[in-house]
Order: C-alpha cells, then sequence, then structure tokens
C-alpha cells in the first residue's frame, strides 16, 4: 500500500507540531517490531504505545498498515478517561494486531490536543489511512468496549481493510532485517490470499470452513458473507442488471442481484432499501427469501454500522 501526505482533506491538522528528526538509521515503518520514535509501548500491551510530539506523526503513519485507535485522556480532570485508555490497551492487546492504541495523556501533551481540536475527554478516534474519525466519546464497561471494537474490526473486514499491526517490542538490532507486510492472522491468511489473487470462489471456502469450525467469529463470519455478495457479482453487467430490475419490481433474482451489486458499488442504502420494498410488496417464501437476503447483506457491512441499525428498522417496519 502506498503511503500518502497526511495533508489532505480528512486528516488532522498537524501544522501546530514540529516534525522531529527521525532517529539514526531512521524510524521504524509500517510492520515494524518496534515502538514509534520517541514513545514506549503501554504497560500491559504489546499493541499500545503512549503518544508524544516526538511520535505522533509516526503513529498515524502506522494507520496506513492497519487501524489506529488515539484515545484522549486525563488522570487528573476526568480518571474515568485514564480508565478506559487502560482499558482500550487491554482489549485492544487481545485482538493481537487488528489494532494499535495509541495513548494521548493531554495534560502530558497538549500539544497534540490542540492540533486536533479536542472538545472534551474521553475521546477515541479511529484513524484508518491517516483518516480519522470519532467512534467513542463516553467511557465504557470493558465488556462493552470489547463488543464494540469487535464490531469496529467486523465493519472493517467488509470493506477490505484487513491489516494487521506487529506487536511493539524492543527495537531490533542495527542492520536486522524487519517485515515490510502487515501481519496477518494466520486463521484468515488463505480466504485474504485468494481474495489478493481474484480468487472469489477459494476465498468462499476458506472464509465457510472458518465458519464452519467456529460459527462464533464474527469477522470470519462478515468475510463470508462479502465474500459471497462478490461471488455472485462476478460476471455481471450492472447497467443490464438494474435495466432487469427496474423492469420487473416484484422479480426476486433480479432485486437478489442488483441488490448484491449495489453492495460491491459501495451503495448499501441503495441496496437495502430495494429489498426492504420488495419483502414489503412480496408474501409468503418469496417474502422469506427477500429477508434472508436481505440479512446475508447487512451481515457483510456489520452489525454495528448506522446504515444496518436504520436498514433493520426498516426491515421490522416492512415486516410488521
Amino acid at each position: 500500500m502506498t503511503q500518502q501526505p497526511f495533508s489532505r482533506p480528512g486528516a488532522f491538522d498537524l501544522s501546530s507540531l514540529k516534525r522531529p528528526e527521525p532517529p539514526a538509521g531512521g524510524p521504524a515503518g509500517p510492520g515494524a517490531q518496534g515502538a514509534p520514535a520517541g514513545g514506549q509501548a503501554a504497560a500491559g500491551s504489546s499493541y499500545a504505545v503512549e503518544v508524544t510530539e516526538a511520535n505522533f506523526q509516526q503513529v498515524l503513519e502506522m494507520s496506513m498498515t492497519a487501524p489506529v485507535l488515539l484515545a484522549f485522556y486525563s488522570r487528573t480532570r476526568l480518571p474515568e478517561s485514564g480508565t478506559l485508555a487502560d482499558d482500550l490497551a487491554e482489549v485492544v492487546g487481545e485482538l493481537e494486531g487488528r489494532f494499535l492504541a495509541g495513548l494521548v495523556d493531554i495534560d502530558a501533551q497538549p500539544a497534540i490536543a490542540q492540533a486536533v481540536q479536542l472538545q472534551s475527554i474521553p475521546m477515541v478516534f479511529a484513524v484508518i489511512e491517516g483518516r480519522p474519525a470519532p467512534v467513542m466519546q463516553d467511557v465504557l464497561p470493558k465488556d462493552e468496549l470489547r463488543t464494540a471494537l469487535t464490531q469496529i474490526g467486523q465493519q472493517l473486514t467488509t470493506q477490505g481493510v484487513a491489516g494487521r499491526h506487529q506487536p511493539l517490542q524492543a527495537a531490533p538490532p542495527a542492520g536486522a532485517e524487519v517485515a515490510d507486510e502487515p501481519a496477518v492472522d494466520p486463521r484468515y491468511a488463505p480466504a485474504e490470499d485468494a481474495l489478493d489473487r481474484g480468487d472469489v470462489d477459494a476465498a468462499v471456502a476458506e472464509y465457510q470452513k472458518l465458519v464452519d469450525a467456529n460459527p462464533a467469529d464474527a469477522e470470519a463470519a462478515a468475510g463470508l458473507a462479502m465474500s459471497s455478495v462478490l461471488q455472485r457479482s462476478l460476471g455481471v453487467d450492472p447497467d443490464a442488471t438494474r435495466a432487469a430490475a427496474d423492469a420487473a419490481p416484484d422479480d426476486l433474482a433480479a432485486q437478489s442481484l442488483a441488490a448484491d451489486l449495489d453492495l460491491v458499488d459501495g451503495r448499501p442504502e441503495d441496496a437495502f432499501a430495494r429489498l426492504v420494498e420488495l419483502v414489503r410488496r412480496s408474501a409468503g417464501k418469496e417474502r422469506d427469501a427477500a429477508r434472508e437476503h436481505l440479512l446475508t447483506l447487512f451481515a457483510a457491512v456489520g452489525s454495528a454500522d448506522p446504515r444496518v441499525v436504520q436498514g433493520r428498522r426498516d426491515l421490522a417496519s416492512a415486516l410488521y
């Protein structure tokens, strides 16, 4: 993946921070096994780092490999926010590289809080390929935090964000080789490799094996759902498919395939609306089939996505 500058629209404004000179030998790049220069791995977690002005830019750059969760806290102003930061570091560690937690003590690092225009604490941003988005503004119990991160990870997988961070360890000896590629959970490697080479059938088969072995594996289930959508869409003419669906609004097969294409094209709201309306107009086995197809699209996008939440409300309204 090609790194892009962090001054593009949607990125943090880092103009108030002076980027430090890299240490001799250069900073550890994405995927390197070492804490970012100027920082140290947070206590108790190999996937969390204390963020300072010296390593802030590098922590953001690590979001090119896999998502970074920036957690802003103050133990003096709001002790509960410090507890959230500790819990985040612990839970992220359980996810084995799916996220890197960057912990920002705003009392020690006020310039960083100013750079991101922080309004309140606690605040957790998800940074993906340099682009930040707020994902949490409340102190959550650890179990709820664990559930929230699992759902976020599932949603990102369906969007093709599947890289993993290497654990943060002591910097390797001078001259030692480090990995250039993001770490991949070995359970998902065969499916992801199949997708990388364009073999969707193989990806479906690999994800199906994971789901059969562990039906509770939400990430595998999401991967299976999205791979199945891709499989059904292979070789389909989008214009002809949508024209056929427009000409036959009550045709289950036509509407289902058009909905798959809507999802692949990044238009989940259109996909959901198409099938919700079919559920509303149909009855019996056809209605059940339309509903089941819609549920597979919900799974592909992820239950935490607000568009899925709204889609479920619309489906309930159509059913009852």
